[in-house]
């Protein structure tokens, strides 16, 4: 299995130099990818006296990915980078596979894009997207964002995006760019069958995940493809699992099918960046 760190996005700060140390000391223990979070707007949930459960709020810090990535690309020569998720549908299409191209190109094809339909109407609202038709826009998006990354020319016909006969220019090293699927509903499933090059189950334990991807690998053999060949990125996250579940909840994952694992030191109690380099330290050295 590849062996990831999740961007500790709400509690490294915005100091680029501090961002900088933590990327390379990552890169230097020999970690294969960086995986990111993302959230353009923060709601309040006092604005929301009905009871919904906001997981991140305007108080935590987002950085964004993109171009989060594009500052890692030239202070990293191997490291992975990975979206964990993106959330698609409240983004411009041509402008995701634009800046996608760029990232990868400056990172000479390191670029991994999760992405997913989302979960916070408030966030995508405030950017100007209709929620209730996230799913249906992101099917094209991901049809559109393909023929963008591969075609020097595009004419897509859709009920959410026209494109008569343009492109991007440069094209990205990978073409297309990895898409990676965060969600878990069947319709996800069946979008990642057909798109995807893997899935993301954050917040799944084995048991629960088993009869998914069973699905999964039905839905995958029916699209004509090979479910071997199909990736899983799995987490553990520090603040939840102790490290005497690992083994057992690796090996669970292992059975599965997993090709990747990511440690999220988040909400660990963890004060300092050190603190965070240390513990992404004693993770490696534990799974080595």
């Amino acid at each position: 299995m590849k062996l990831g760190v999740v961007f500790p996005q709400t509690e490294i700060g915005s100091d680029p130099l501090v961002i900088r140390d933590f990327v390379q000391a990552v890169e230097g223990l020999g970690y294969d990818y960086l995986l990111t979070y993302e959230h353009v707007l923060g709601a309040d949930p006092a604005d929301y006296p009905d009871g919904r459960h906001f997981t991140y709020t305007f108080r935590d810090q987002f950085h964004e990915p993109l171009v989060l990535f594009g500052y890692l690309a030239a202070l990293t020569t191997r490291l992975t980078f990975a979206t964990g998720i993106l959330i698609l549908p409240q983004r411009n299409t041509p402008l995701v596979a634009k800046q996608a191209a760029e990232v990868d190109i400056l990172s000479g094809g390191r670029l991994r894009l999760g992405v997913a339909a989302g979960w916070n109407e408030a966030e995508m609202r405030g950017v100007g997207y209709d929620f209730a038709t996230r799913g249906r826009r992101m099917d094209e998006q991901l049809a559109l964002l393909r023929a963008l990354w591969t075609e020097p020319l595009v004419t897509f016909e859709g009920a959410y995006h026209t494109v008569r006969n343009l492109g991007i220019n440069p094209l990205p090293v990978q073409r297309p760019i990895p898409l990676w699927f965060g969600g878990a509903a069947d319709p996800v499933l069946r979008r990642m069958a057909r798109f995807g090059a893997g899935w993301m189950p954050s917040g799944l334990d084995p048991e629960q995940s088993a009869p998914l991807v069973a699905r999964l690998r039905e839905y995958l053999a029916a699209e004509g493809r090979d479910p071997a060949q199909f990736g899983i990125d799995v987490r553990i996250t520090l603040a939840r699992q102790p490290r005497p579940t690992w083994d057992a909840y690796l090996a669970g994952w292992r059975a599965l099918g997993a090709t990747h694992v990511c440690v999220n030191t988040m909400k660990a109690g963890l004060e300092t960046v050190a603190d965070h380099i240390a513990a992404v330290t004693s993770f490696k050295a534990a799974l080595s």
